[in-house]
C-alpha cells in the first residue's frame, strides 16, 4: 500500500485526499495554519456563526452536491431576493446576463445602468471577433459586442465579484468560455429559463464552512489516514520514485504527493523538481480582499426602512469610485441566516480589487468606517445606528487573476508537472476559482495518481 502526502488542507486538498484513501492509500495531510477550510472559513458575529469566506457554489455543476451529499450535509437555494447594481447614485435591478453580457435589452434599459449613449451602443450590438482557438479579455470580447459602457458598469462588478479582477485583462477562454460563441453569432437569443429551472446556486445550511469541516472529519477518521495542522511544508525533495516532504517537524515520505496550495507556494516547492511548472505558477499573480459582515438590529425602525428592500445585496462598478466592491444582504439571501441571526440583520460588504492591495493596509476600523460610509449612501441606513457586532476577515492574495492566456499556461503547468511521476497539483489556480471547480481540480489530480 503506497503513502500519499497533500499539502493543503484547503477544499482542494482535503477533496484530493479523500479520494486517494477511497483508492486505498494511507494519506497524511500537511496544513500550515490551525485549521481546515481555507477561503472556506466561518466566525462568530454576535452570537452568530456565518460564513466569512465563500458563501455559495453553483448548483448546475454536479461536483460540489455530490461531495456535499456525500458527507451528509443538507444543502439549501438562495431566497427569491434579487440583486442590484449600486451606479449612477442608485441601486438598480441588475438585468438578466452572462457575466455582465446583457441577455434582455429592455430591461438593461429599464434600470438605468447606462447612460442614454451606452444604452444607444448596446441595442445595436456588433459581431465580436477574435483569433480562432485564441484567447481574449471578457472585456474587451463585450466591449466589441455592446459597448464600453457595457463592460464598465455590468462586466466589471461581475468580475469584481468572483475575481477581484479587471475585465480588460481576465481571460474568457478560462472565466467565461460560453461567451466565446455566444458574443460571435450575428445575433444573441438565451430564453429565460423555465419557471421550474433548478436554482444556479445552493449552499450547505448552515454555512459552506461546514463543508470542509465534515470533509476533514471523514479523512482523519479513515485509518491509516491523518491531518496535521500547523505543519507548513518547507521544500520537497525527489528520492528515487517518492519524495521526501519537509516540515519544521521533520521529513515526511511520500510515494506520491498532491500540492493543494496557491500558485506561489507550489512555485517554490516545485523549483527543484519542475522547474518550468515553477516558473509558470509564479507568474499567476493574485488579489486581495476583505470582507467586514455586521450585524444589526432588526426591530431598529431605520436599520428595516434601509436594508429591507427585498434585495440579496448590490454591485459596484469600479467606475462609481466607491470604497466597497459589494454588499451581501446575507439575512434576505439565506433563509438560515435570517433564522440563525434570531433577530439581527446580518449583511457583509467585500472590498479590494487586483491592484488595490494598498488600500486595504490599514487598519480593520478603517475598513469598517469606509463600508458604513457606503451602506449609508447606497441604502440610507444612519450612520448614527450602531451595528450590534462586526468582524472583519482578510484574505491577502486571495483569488488567482485568470488573464488572458491562463489556458495555455495551466497546460503547460501540468504538462511540466507529469513528467515527475506521483506529483500532481490542483487548486483554485487551475480551472476554476469556485468551489466545484475546485473539487473538479482535486478530483483529476487524485485521478493522475491511481
Amino acid at each position: 500500500m503506497s503513502r500519499a502526502v497533500v499539502v493543503g488542507a484547503g477544499i482542494a486538498g482535503l477533496t484530493a485526499a479523500r479520494e486517494l484513501a477511497e483508492a486505498g492509500h494511507d494519506v497524511l495531510v500537511l496544513e500550515a495554519s490551525d485549521r481546515a477550510g481555507g477561503k472556506l472559513r466561518s466566525a462568530e458575529v454576535a452570537g452568530t456563526t456565518v460564513d466569512v469566506g465563500a458563501e455559495a457554489m453553483l448548483h448546475r455543476r454536479p461536483e460540489g452536491i455530490a461531495l456535499a451529499s456525500a458527507v451528509d450535509l443538507p444543502l439549501v437555494h438562495p431566497t427569491s431576493a434579487s440583486s442590484r447594481v449600486w451606479t449612477r447614485d442608485a441601486l438598480r435591478p441588475l438585468p438578466r446576463t452572462v457575466m455582465g453580457a446583457p441577455l434582455d435589452l429592455d430591461g438593461l434599459a429599464a434600470s438605468g445602468i447606462l447612460s442614454p449613449a451606452g444604452m444607444t451602443r448596446a441595442s445595436n450590438p456588433q459581431p465580436a471577433h477574435f483569433g480562432a482557438g485564441g484567447d481574449i479579455s471578457v472585456g474587451d470580447l463585450v466591449a466589441q459586442r455592446y459597448g464600453d459602457e457595457v463592460v464598465d458598469r455590468l462586466v466589471e462588478p461581475l468580475l469584481g465579484g468572483v475575481y477581484a479582477g479587471q475585465a480588460r485583462r481576465i481571460s474568457t477562454r478560462s472565466a467565461a468560455p460560453q461567451l466565446l460563441d455566444l458574443l460571435t453569432r450575428d445575433e444573441v437569443v438565451v430564453p429565460p429559463p423555465p419557471a421550474d429551472a433548478p436554482p444556479v446556486f445552493a449552499a450547505v445550511d448552515g454555512g459552506m464552512w461546514r463543508l470542509p469541516a465534515a470533509l476533514a472529519e471523514d479523512v482523519a477518521g479513515r485509518p491509516g489516514c491523518a491531518i496535521r495542522y500547523d505543519a507548513p511544508v518547507t521544500a520537497i525533495r525527489r528520492t528515487g520514485t517518492g519524495f521526501v516532504v519537509a516540515t519544521p517537524d521533520g521529513d515526511e515520505a511520500a510515494d506520491l504527493l498532491v500540492l493543494a496550495t496557491p500558485a506561489a507556494p507550489t512555485a517554490r516547492l516545485l523549483g527543484d523538481i519542475a522547474p518550468a511548472a515553477a516558473e509558470e505558477l509564479a507568474a499567476i499573480e493574485y488579489a486581495s480582499v476583505a470582507l467586514a459582515t455586521f450585524a444589526f438590529r432588526a426591530d431598529d425602525p431605520a436599520v428595516a426602512e434601509a436594508l429591507e428592500l427585498g434585495a440579496s445585496g448590490f454591485l459596484v462598478p469600479p467606475v462609481d469610485g466607491r470604497r466597497v466592491k459589494a454588499a451581501t444582504f446575507s439575512f434576505a439571501k439565506w433563509e438560515w441566516v435570517r433564522r440563525a441571526g434570531d433577530g439581527l440583520l446580518v449583511l457583509r460588504t467585500s472590498l479590494g480589487r487586483y491592484g488595490e492591495a494598498d488600500s486595504l493596509q490599514v487598519p480593520d476600523a478603517a475598513l469598517v468606517e469606509a463600508s458604513r460610509a457606503d451602506l449609508a449612501t447606497a441604502t440610507g441606513l444612519p450612520l448614527a445606528v450602531p451595528a450590534e457586532d462586526v468582524v472583519v476577515q482578510r484574505w491577502g492574495g486571495g483569488l488567482p487573476q485568470y488573464w488572458v492566456g491562463h489556458t495555455d499556461r495551466v497546460a503547460r503547468i501540468r504538462a511540466a508537472v507529469a513528467a515527475v511521476p506521483g506529483l500532481a497539483v490542483c487548486g483554485a489556480a487551475y480551472d476554476g476559482v469556485g468551489i466545484p471547480a475546485t473539487i473538479a481540480s482535486a478530483r483529476a489530480a487524485a485521478a493522475l495518481l491511481q
